[in-house]
């Protein structure tokens, strides 16, 4: 299934979007067919071994269906609990990077208050220099603590497309990187998430990032060097995992820092991701007002 967060001109709502046919997508309103099942996604995956049953049948019945054109998508988790990102995480963006392999998981967090809608504008600062990086987003499900290896699979709820857009001066200044990671706006992700059982095996996906039209990034999640099932196991045994939180899980080769001349994004460009069976993404660039 794919679950998003929208709105209607109204507050937020759960849905499940159905794709058809052109111009036959729609979205399904959980939060108006069964208003007491959940009151935000969170709710709704921690819910979702009982919940899913009633969902499906919500889906069927097609009650409460808009236009996915007359609805605006939300970051599916308005508010994770944790965003964390792996550095270095694929062959090409460790060789551009310039850097030894990592012996060991390179992580780093993102301000929950960086997250952002699928298509919703990335706030470039004054004198910014913001980069892009096409990733995959485990969502987490079940969660919890020193996962083994062979029940990460059962950890993840789900997948996103999401952009892990840097501020690269401010990545620098520091061995830590969580200032230059947690701009406002520079967690877009989306456009909904699409379930594991449906998403299928996570490391054989297309993905590919693009900046005004022109292919910038292009790999697959076959190429990350530890896997989403490494990624939950090695984080588990830090702290516990928990509904809604999300994994960025790496970006591969083709990131504006590593062009000669670098090119950072700028007011008025459109950094669009897309990965195969997840959809894709596309934010504008606009100078923080802020």
């Amino acid at each position: 299934m794919k679950l998003a967060t929208f709105t209607a001109g109204g507050p937020p709502e759960l849905g499940l979007v159905q794709t058809g046919d052109a111009g036959a997508d729609r979205i399904v309103s959980i939060s108006r067919a069964a208003p007491q099942l959940a009151a935000d996604m969170i709710e709704l995956i921690a819910a979702w071994p009982t919940a899913q049953r009633e969902v499906r049948a919500i889906g069927e019945l097609g009650d409460h269906a808009l236009g996915l054109c007359e609805v605006r998508l939300l970051a599916p988790v308005t508010r994770p609990g944790k965003i964390f990102a792996i550095g270095l995480n694929y062959a090409d963006h460790i060789a551009e990077s310039g850097v030894a392999a990592p012996e060991h998981q390179v992580w780093f967090a993102k301000a929950a208050t960086a997250a952002n809608g699928p298509f919703d504008p990335i706030a470039i600062p004054p004198g910014g220099y913001v980069d892009y990086e096409a990733e995959m987003v485990a969502v987490v499900g079940v969660g919890g603590r020193n996962i083994d290896r062979d029940a990460a699979a059962d950890a993840v709820f789900g997948y996103c497309v999401g952009n892990d857009a840097t501020e690269r001066a401010w990545q620098h200044r520091t061995p830590q990187w969580t200032l230059g990671k947690s701009f406002d706006t520079h967690a877009p992700f989306g456009p909904w998430i699409t379930t594991a059982d449906e998403a299928g095996d996570p490391h054989a996906l297309a993905i590919r990032g693009l900046v005004n039209g022109e292919m910038r990034q292009e790999s697959n999640t076959r190429h990350l060097v530890f896997d989403v099932w490494d990624q939950v196991t090695h984080l588990s045994q830090a702290m516990t995992l928990e509904p809604g939180d999300l994994i960025f899980t790496g970006t591969p080769g083709g990131v504006g820092a590593a062009m000669k001349p670098p090119r950072f994004l700028k007011d008025g460009d459109r950094v669009r991701i897309e990965i195969e069976g997840l959809g894709a993404i596309e934010n504008p660039c606009a100078q923080d007002a802020a």
